[in-house]
């Protein structure tokens, strides 16, 4: 075997404390914070001089998880449009799987995250959006209908 699970996925934002807020609206857990900096951390990243925080973000089941880390050194770059369209090159959103997608679009709205299109339904058998929220972070939300 290749691998033997994904372990997360790492997103740069500029305001931890409000995407950990949101992802925490979302239902997921905060499973620690860290500071990261250190020769060992500027060679993983090919960086020179790293220094971040990091807040690990669980999923309920304890399956997956987000590694959201905020840069002091070296400074954030930004590129390309903030909010990119969904048929940009290159990866763009987390898919989460809810229980009622009105009420979790409704408390995100909350941490500021707005529909990038409309809330739609795919046959009889998903409900399906995508939000933006903090740092132009995009997800997917999907409803299992039946």
């Amino acid at each position: 075997m290749a691998i033997q699970r994904m372990d997360n996925v790492g997103i740069v934002v500029d305001d931890l404390e409000a995407v950990v807020a949101f992802f925490g609206e979302l239902g997921m857990e905060l499973e620690g914070k860290a500071e990261i900096e250190g020769p060992w951390a500027d060679r993983t990243v090919g960086l020179d001089g790293v220094r971040c925080d990091i807040a690990m973000m669980r999923t309920p089941d304890g399956h997956s998880r987000l590694e959201l880390a905020r840069y002091h050194n070296p400074a954030v770059i930004v590129t390309g449009p903030h909010n990119p369209p969904h048929n940009t090159l290159g990866m763009h959103r987390v898919m989460f799987a809810v229980d009622d997608i009105e009420d979790v679009v409704s408390r995100l709205r909350s941490h500021g995250a707005d529909l990038v299109g409309e809330l739609a339904q795919y046959e009889d058998s998903y409900k399906l959006c995508y939000v933006r929220g903090p740092a132009g972070i995009l997800i997917g939300l999907s409803e299992q209908l039946s």
